[in-house]
C-alpha cells in the first residue's frame, strides 16, 4: 500500500520544526514546537500531537502511514560547541601522541599572530593519549611490527579512566590498515562495551593530523549521538514506523541512524545542511540558481551559498577549532537569533550575542521568566511582530515585559529612550548579520549582488529585507515554509554516502591506471553495495567521482570533479586538463609543463529519493479580504511611528501584489516589508520581493 506522509523534523536550539508532506492532498504543512534539549522526544511528542490534532488522526496514524521520517538535529553541534561529548582515548603510533595539540604548527587563520588566542581544548587530555610501538611507511611496507601489549596497556589504561570511546590512528594507515585493524581487535575484546572509530576506516585519506583529529572528533560525538539516536528510534517503533527513522548529515544527505552513530562527524552541521537543497528548490520555478540561504532561528544565524545551483562543499577544514576531513556544507554560523541578548560592554557600547536565552527561559516577551532584552523583543517593541503572539498565537507575547526589560538593561543605562534603544538592537543583530553574508561572499570571491537571498527560519522575515538593501541584493524569496526550510529540504533530499580512498601517485603508466580503476571499483562496490541493502535498486542509485590532485612539490591540493570513465591514457588528459583548469580558477595560475600528481579519490553515491510534489496556491482571493489590521512600525531611530497594513498571509492569492512598508503573517513566520520594497505571492508558495528603484 502506497504511504500517504513524508516527515521532516529539524530540531533547533529554540524551535524544533516539523514539516509534513501529504500525498494524498498534495499539501506541505509546517508546524513547531520549542525545543527540549534535555530530552528530544519530548519536543517530537509535542509536535506530533499538534499535528494529529490538526489533522483529526493519531500520531500512530501518521508515523505508519510515513514512507520517510526524517530528523535533523544540532545534537552533535551542541556537544562540540559546549565540550560536552565523552571521555575519549586514542592510540596512535608512538612519539605522534601530541599531533591534534601540534595542530601543523599554526593556530587557525585569522589567529596566526595572535599571541594572547589561547589554544584550544582537547578532546582527549594528554593522558588518555597511549602511543603503540609500530611503523608503516609511506610506500604501505610495514617497518616496525606492532606491539600487540602496547595496545593492552592502553586498553587497560582506558578500563581504570572509565573511557566510554576509543579512537585509533596510526601512521600510514590509509596505505596499510593492518596495525589499525589488529588494535582494533584487541580493543574490542578487552572493552566490549566501549565505542570504537577507527581512522583508516572512517577518513581513509592522506593526512595524518586531520585523520586523527577526524576520528577523535566522531568518538568524542558517537555516545551523546548513538543515545540520542537510540531514543529517536524507540519512540518512532513505537508509534508503528514501518520504515527507519533516516538522519540528515552534514554532507547535504540523508542516512540510517547506525551510520549516524558510527560516523557521528557527519552530524555536526545536521540541520543547516539542508537549507541549500530546499533553497534551491525554492528558487527553481524563477531560474535562479545562485543562492544565498539566510536562516536566523532562535538561537544562531546561519548562512549557505549555493552558487550555479552547486552547494558550497569544505573538506579539512577546522571548525569549532577542530580540524574536520569530512566533507560538509559550507555553513556560516554566528550568535544572532531571535533569542540573542542585547547587552551593554565594559566600554558603555550596545552589543548583541553571542549569548542567547534559548527557548527556556526565552526572550523577556515569552513569560517563561526570561528577564534580558533579547532580538525578539526589540522586533516586538518595534512592532514587527503580533502582539497576539507566534505560531498562531499559541505562543503568547507580553510587549510590557520586553518593554520593561529593553528600559531597565539598555535604554536607562544609555539614557535613550527605549524605541531607540530596541532599533539599536535591531540594526545591531543586522550588521553582525551582514558581516556574515559578506565572509561566504565577498571574502571569497563571490559578488552578493550576483545571488537572490532566500529567508529561512522563523525569524528570518523581520530583518530579510533590510539584510538584502544593505547588501546591495534586488531579489529576496521567502517560502511560505521559509521558518521550517531546513525540515522541508530535508524530505526533498536523497541519501547520501561519502567514500574515500588514498592512492598518492603521479598521473601517468598504465599499470597506474588501472590501479585507480581498481579503487574506484572497491570503494563505489561498497556502496551501492549499502544502498542496494538500503532499498535502492539500480536505477535509483548515482554515482559522482572526484580526485584530490596537485602539482609534484605542492603541499596543498585541490579537489576536481571527473565523469564515470576508465582512466586511460587518453581520459587521463581530461582529467589534467580539469584539475589546471581548476587550479587557475582557484589560485589565478596553472603549471601545464608541471607534473600532476594524484594524493586522494573519492566516490559519492546516492539513493534518489521521490520528492513530494506540493500544489500550487489559489489565485482567486480578493486582497482586500486578506487585509487583517493596521500597526504602528518604527523604520528609524528616532521612533517615528508609521501605521502600516497587516495581512493575512493564507489569505492572499497568487499573482497579487503588495508595496512596502507592509507586514505579511504567516502561522509560524512574519515578513517585513520595508519601504523601498513591493512583494508577490508567486502560485509556487513563495512570496518574491523585489527592491523598488
Amino acid at each position: 500500500m502506497r504511504t500517504q506522509y513524508r516527515l521532516g523534523v529539524d530540531a533547533g536550539g529554540t524551535f524544533t520544526d516539523f514539516v509534513l508532506a501529504d500525498r494524498a492532498t498534495g499539501t506541505v504543512e509546517i508546524y513547531k514546537a520549542l525545543s527540549t534539549p534535555h530530552d528530544p522526544t519530548e519536543a517530537l511528542k509535542n509536535g506530533l500531537h499538534l499535528i494529529a490534532s490538526d489533522l483529526n488522526v493519531s500520531e500512530k496514524d501518521i508515523i505508519s502511514q510515513c514512507d520517510l521520517c526524517i530528523n535533523g538535529t544540532t545534537v552533535g553541534l551542541n556537544a562540540l560547541i559546549q565540550h560536552k561529548g565523552a571521555k575519549v582515548g586514542l592510540i596512535c603510533t608512538a612519539g605522534h601522541e601530541d599531533s591534534i595539540e601540534i595542530r601543523l604548527g599554526h593556530k587557525e587563520d585569522g589567529h596566526r599572530y595572535d599571541q594572547d588566542y589561547p589554544p584550544a581544548v582537547m578532546l582527549v587530555p594528554r593522558y588518555l593519549r597511549q602511543g603503540v610501538r609500530e611503523r608503516v611507511i609511506s610506500d604501505g611496507s610495514i617497518r616496525t611490527e606492532m606491539i600487540e601489549e602496547d595496545v593492552r596497556d592502553a586498553c587497560r589504561h582506558f578500563v581504570e579512566e572509565q573511557v566510554e570511546a576509543v579512537a585509533i590512528s596510526f601512521i600510514w594507515s590509509v596505505l596499510n590498515p593492518k596495525h589499525e585493524q589488529r588494535a582494533a581487535e584487541i580493543v574490542r575484546e578487552m572493552m566490549p562495551g566501549v565505542i570504537l572509530t577507527v581512522g583508516s576506516e572512517l577518513y581513509p585519506q592522506v593526512r595524518e593530523y586531520t585523520r586523527t583529529s577526524t576520528a577523535v572528533t566522531n568518538a568524542y560525538l558517537a555516545p551523546t549521538l548513538r543515545r540520542y539516536v537510540d531514543s529517536i528510534d524507540d519512540y518512532f517503533d513505537q508509534l508503528g514506523a514501518e520504515n527507519p527513522v533516516r538522519y540528515f548529515q552534514s554532507n547535504g544527505g540523508l542516512s540510517v541512524g547506525q551510520v549516524m552513530t558510527d560516523r557521528s562527524v557527519y552530524a555536526i552541521n545536521s540541520g543547516p545542511a539542508s537549507a541549500p537543497q530546499a533553497a534551491l528548490a525554492v528558487c527553481a520555478p524563477f531560474g535562479h540558481k545562485n543562492v544565498i540561504t539566510a536562516d536566523m532561528g532562535g538561537t544562531s544565524f546561519d548562512i549557505t551559498l549555493a552558487r550555479d545551483g552547486v552547494t558550497n562543499l569544505n573538506k579539512n577544514i577546522d571548525f569549532l577549532r577542530y580540524r574536520i576531513g569530512v566533507p560538509m556544507i559550507q555553513v556560516e554560523t554566528l550568535g544572532a537569533g531571535g533569542g540573542s541578548i542585547g547587552w551593554i560592554d565594559e566600554m558603555g557600547l550596545m552589543q548583541v550575542g553571542p549569548q542567547s536565552a534559548g527557548s527556556d527561559p526565552g526572550p523577556a516577551c515569552y513569560g517563561q521568566g526570561g528577564i534580558e532584552p533579547t532580538v525578539s523583543d526589540a522586533n516586538l517593541v518595534l512592532g514587527y511582530l503580533n502582539p497576539a503572539g507566534l505560531v498562531g498565537g499559541s505562543l503568547p507575547l507580553d510587549h510590557k515585559k520586553s518593554y520593561d526589560a529593553i528600559a531597565e538593561k539598555i535604554a536607562r543605562p544609555l539614557g535613550i529612550s527605549v524605541e531607540k534603544a530596541a532599533f539599536g538592537i535591531y540594526t545591531i543583530v543586522n550588521n553582525n548579520m551582514v558581516n556574515g553574508i559578506r565572509r561566504v561572499t565577498v571574502e571569497r570571491g563571490y559578488d552578493p549582488r550576483d545571488f537572490v537571498l532566500v529567508a529561512a527560519g522563523g525569524a528570518t522575515g523581520a530583518h530579510v529585507t533590510a539584510l538584502a538593501a544593505e547588501m546591495g541584493i534586488d531579489t529576496v524569496i521567502a517560502s511560505k515554509l521559509s521558518s521550517g526550510l531546513c525540515a522541508y529540504g530535508q524530505i526533498i533530499s536523497d541519501v547520501k554516502y561519502n567514500y574515500m580512498a588514498a592512492i598518492p601517485v603521479r598521473l601517468e603508466g598504465d599499470e597506474t591506471y588501472v590501479r585507480i580503476n581498481a579503487l574506484y571499483k572497491e570503494i563505489e562496490t561498497k556502496g551501492i553495495e549499502h544502498l542496494k541493502s538500503d532499498g535502492f535498486g539500480d536505477s535509483e542509485i548515482d554515482v559522482q567521482r572526484s580526485m584530490e590532485l596537485r602539482y609534484v612539490g605542492q603541499i596543498h591540493d585541490c579537489t576536481v570533479d571527473i565523469d564515470m570513465f576508465d582512466i586511460n591514457a587518453q581520459t587521463i588528459e581530461q582529467v589534467k586538463d580539469a584539475f589546471h583548469a581548476r587550479h587557475e580558477q582557484l589560485f589565478t595560475y596553472s603549471e601545464r609543463e608541471n607534473q600532476v600528481e594524484l594524493v586522494n579519490i573519492e566516490s559519492t553515491l546516492y539513493g534518489r529519493v521521490e520528492r513530494p510534489n506540493p500544489a500550487s496556491i489559489r489565485g482567486d482571493w480578493r486582497l482586500e479580504e486578506a487585509l487583517k489590521d493596521h500597526r504602528d512600525l518604527i523604520f528609524s531611530d528616532d521612533g517615528a511611528l508609521t501605521s502600516v497594513p497587516v495581512y493575512d498571509g493564507a489569505r492572499i492569492g497568487a499573482g497579487q501584489q503588495i508595496s512596502g512598508p507592509a507586514v505579511i503573517e504567516e502561522t509560524t513566520a512574519t515578513l517585513v516589508v520595508q519601504p523601498g520594497w513591493k512583494v508577490e505571492l508567486h502560485e509556487s508558495a513563495s512570496y518574491v520581493m523585489t527592491r523598488v528603484r
